[in-house]
């Protein structure tokens, strides 16, 4: 079992994002360390880019003030062997292909190697063309992580029987972002999911309190959320740490 897979072993996992050097990586730093305390599973490290197409407004605003403090993928890879030096919990990457390609796709995944990530999520790229990022991944020991959104119905059991690590279950169609109500019927894309493949599912997009959280719970291995933890780094900034430990307790303790 991979280790993003362990991260659901015998429990529902809680899931957060949080993007890297929003408002600088000594923060961010801050509040992985605190994340792990309260009770997160695995975490999704974003790095930032200028042009992030799956986001919405609060993420967006995030990439936009980590990269105008001068965060780079290079200060990422660095920032991420120190934070290895005590958190024991998964972490994988999530970003754009772009990203990748402009560091080099061989050089990022060798990188992701050495410094301890455990995976990567490119929500751009589509099923179809994963493959150029795939096939390095698993050669460097990472898990290259597949979404799947409620339009993917029929390419579901072709996605599922490839994916490595988990699942990721798009909740919504749109862009990330929190939501009141989310109206997918999640229930029978995750069948679907499980009759094709073992593998745990994690449902994410538009998930922020904790009844939303313990519903999609029902359904899935684990849950995600994103905007909620972004919006607070955003609000409380260097003193972030405390409040989004608070929230990722009272998520965590919502699914148990």
């Amino acid at each position: 079992m991979s280790r993003t897979a362990e991260a659901f072993h015998n429990k529902k996992a809680f899931i957060p994002f949080i993007t890297c050097g929003d408002p600088n990586l000594e923060t961010t730093g801050k509040i992985v360390r605190e994340m792990e305390k309260s009770g997160a599973d695995l975490i999704e490290l974003g790095i930032p880019f200028s042009d992030p197409t799956a986001e919405g407004p609060v993420i967006q605003g995030a990439n936009i003030r980590a990269l105008a403090g001068g965060v780079t993928t290079e200060k990422i890879f660095a920032f991420v062997r120190e934070l290895r030096q005590d958190v024991k919990i998964p972490l994988v990457f999530m970003t754009y292909a772009n990203v990748v390609y402009s560091y080099g796709t061989e050089k990022f995944a060798a990188s992701c190697a050495e410094v301890g990530i455990d995976g990567l999520i490119l929500p751009d790229v589509p099923f179809e063309e994963k493959e150029e990022f795939a096939g390095v991944c698993s050669q460097y020991g990472l898990d290259f992580i597949s979404l799947i959104a409620p339009t993917s119905r029929d390419r579901i059991a072709m996605i599922a029987k490839e994916a490595k690590g988990f699942l990721y279950v798009v909740s919504s169609l749109g862009v990330t972002g929190m939501r009141s109500e989310i109206t997918t019927d999640i229930g029978s894309i995750i069948q679907l999911i499980k009759e094709n493949t073992d593998l745990p599912c994690a449902v994410g997009f538009g998930i922020s309190t904790p009844r939303q959280a313990a519903e999609m719970a029902q359904w899935a291995d684990g849950v995600i959320v994103g905007s909620a933890i972004v919006k607070l780094a955003g609000q409380y900034g260097k003193e972030a740490a405390g409040p989004v430990g608070e929230y990722v307790k009272s998520m965590k303790d919502a699914i148990r």
